[in-house]
């Protein structure tokens, strides 16, 4: 079933238009209650069921948050509101309280004017793509507001943020100790403003924050993991050790040495496996997606570690993970996961997985990652209004064009965003100036061919 509203990572959009707008989030609310809350999707635990709801540093997050509490009460669900709060730490509450289901107010790394709602299952994971498209079908079903004794009710969890603060710190280990470091976070004005430096200053290291004022519209503005460069900069200025970047919902992760040398999702993930396949912990294999560098599946194998790939979305990375009953896998963006410590990717916790490596190595980032060469990478993002089809004659001749000419030293990937108005273009080989002379060629025929779908 093609779903309408839901894409990848929840249903995303520009705030004020169809469809984050407060009276469809309500309907959304209300549907989700009617679906999540039933007994062959969340066992009850309670004598009625419960949704947690958390949002991050957006001025709309208010606006939002009301319309799905209302909607939820409607259908006779109570709400947990716990105001600003990273992605995973919903996802680790909803499952920590015993409730039916999750929700996170976000739109992850996208600028303030856009917002977005996903939805974790009383695990702690995110819903199966058939349950998203069993709400989508409540949504076209009659609002039928429970009678006025089974209204749901709202209540405040006032100590969210310390649960989810030791249970970061749990992941740590505890014969390990950040004394001595300096560490650069960058908060990315988002949900971790707060949890992302008492983390690590509770595990020992002199913090220095950056991106902590979060005012309602400065949100990934310049910052956060997906500006990766400012903690590049600031870790220089700073004189840090490390430099730890976070998005604003708190899922993604880069990484900087003490020198500015900034380290994608992909080479934080080889620090993980490296260091855990050293203490003979490594469960499984790893997954990646179609967009992870071939470096990384080539490293891995001369590692002796089966690696995999999931389509692009950290969604589909956990479920391979479940499928094949393996540990690690992520993505190159930063979204990074370690299923023997949460149910879905944790900036903090990925972050402590990194630095505990380096601690009991006493290396830096470049030294431990050092036998990792990646292959330079481009991507290049290519704005579309309308459908494209990417099988269009013109299209596949410029793919062809470039892969003979990479000759099996490289590959090309073209993928729909699955939460912008984007085709994403990616070349990869072994020489910089013509992965990006190939990148460059296929976007421009991309866009033009794109211009008849806009008009």
């Amino acid at each position: 079933m093609t779903r309408k509203y839901f894409g990848t990572d929840g249903i995303r959009g520009r705030v004020g238009q169809h469809p984050i707008t407060p009276d469809f989030v309500l309907k959304l609310g209300y549907a989700a209650g009617k679906v999540l809350s039933r007994a062959d999707i969340a066992p009850p635990h309670r004598l009625r069921p419960a949704v947690l709801i958390g949002k991050d540093t957006r001025i709309s997050g208010y606006m939002l948050e009301s319309a799905l509490e209302a909607g939820l009460s409607a259908a006779g669900v109570d709400t947990l509101l716990v105001g600003p709060m990273p992605t995973p730490g919903v996802a680790f509450l909803t499952k920590a309280l015993r409730l039916s289901a999750g929700v996170m107010i976000s739109a992850s790394h996208n600028p303030f004017e856009d917002n977005g709602i996903k939805f974790f299952s009383g695990e702690g994971m995110k819903l199966a793509d058939a349950v998203e498209s069993e709400i989508e079908a409540m949504l076209d079903a009659p609002l039928a507001v429970a009678s006025a004794a089974h209204l749901g009710k709202a209540e405040r969890i006032h100590d969210a943020e310390g649960r989810y603060l030791e249970f970061c710190k749990g992941n740590f280990p505890k014969q390990r100790s950040l004394l001595g470091l300096k560490l650069v976070v960058d908060c990315a004005h988002g949900a971790n403003y707060r949890l992302g430096l008492r983390v690590f200053q509770e595990l020992g290291a002199e913090v220095i924050a950056i991106g902590s004022l979060p005012n309602g519209v400065n949100i990934n503005e310049g910052c956060g993991a997906t500006a990766p460069q400012a903690i590049g900069n600031a870790v220089v200025e700073h004189k840090g050790h490390f430099g730890i970047a976070f998005d604003g919902d708190g899922d993604r992760l880069a990484m900087a040495d003490a020198d500015g040398t900034l380290f994608d999702g992909d080479q934080l993930l080889y620090a993980i496996v490296k260091n855990r396949k050293a203490e003979g912990r490594l469960r499984g294999g790893v997954v990646g997606t179609l967009m992870t560098n071939f470096a990384l599946e080539k490293r891995l194998a001369q590692m002796g570690v089966e690696f995999a790939r999931a389509r692009v979305g950290d969604r589909y990375v956990l479920e391979t993970l479940l499928e094949r009953g393996w540990d690690c896998g992520g993505e190159n963006s930063g979204h990074i996961l370690c299923l023997d410590c949460h149910t879905t990717g944790d900036a903090i916790i990925s972050s402590l997985q990194v630095l505990a490596a380096l601690v009991a190595s006493g290396e830096t980032l470049a030294q431990f990652t050092r036998e990792l060469r990646l292959l330079p990478q481009v991507l290049v993002n290519v704005k579309v209004r309308g459908k494209l089809d990417l099988q269009a004659t013109p299209v596949r001749e410029a793919v062809a064009r470039a892969e003979a000419d990479l000759a099996g030293h490289g590959r090309v990937l073209l993928r729909p965003s699955g939460t912008e108005p984007l085709v994403r273009v990616m070349v990869e080989g072994e020489d910089r100036a013509r992965v990006q002379a190939h990148a460059d060629a296929i976007a421009a025929v991309v866009k033009t061919s794109a211009e008849p779908a806009a008009a």
